[in-house]
């Protein structure tokens, strides 16, 4: 299973989220890729969200599953979690993938386009804090999918 992070916003190398979020991805047996996409063009906030969105959107490997990560989407338990993303893999999807939007959100067609909606909580984190805590969400359901012990319940 190949997992996708594709965000709008880049992550300063060095900062403590992207260093936590490395080790993370290093950890994990699943592999983990990250992009990161940006919009430079000065645009009005709807205009923003449309282009974000379609950046995300062109970028998707063909036949990949759509996680749209956005706060009125499902929530989780990590157990729930991993029992999703092994759900995922065994219909026969080779890879996933999370969108992440920028401080607008999703477009309805981006959400549309999804096969599913997460939301890692009612509470607002920062994007960056957002990608770190997907991330170790991740390793944990690999590590609850692998039998190991680093998830307690």
């Amino acid at each position: 299973m190949n997992i996708h992070l594709f965000a709008i916003g880049k992550m300063k190398k060095g900062s403590p989220e992207f260093d936590i979020m490395s080790d993370y991805i290093k950890q994990c047996k699943w592999p983990i890729k990250v992009r990161e996409f940006e919009e430079k063009k000065t645009l009005s906030i709807e205009e923003l969200k449309k282009a974000e969105s379609n950046l995300l959107l062109k970028n998707i490997p063909e036949k990949a599953f759509i996680i749209a990560m956005d706060e009125k989407g499902k929530e989780m338990t990590s157990r729930e979690f991993c029992s999703f993303l092994t759900d995922i893999q065994n219909q026969g999807f080779s890879d996933i993938v999370f969108l992440i939007g920028g401080a607008n959100g999703h477009t309805d067609f981006l959400r549309q386009k999804a096969h599913f909606i997460l939301s890692m909580g009612k509470m607002t984190m920062p994007h960056m804090l957002a990608r770190t805590v997907l991330t170790e969400q991740i390793f944990r359901a690999c590590c609850i999918a692998h039998h190991h012990p680093y998830h307690r319940d």
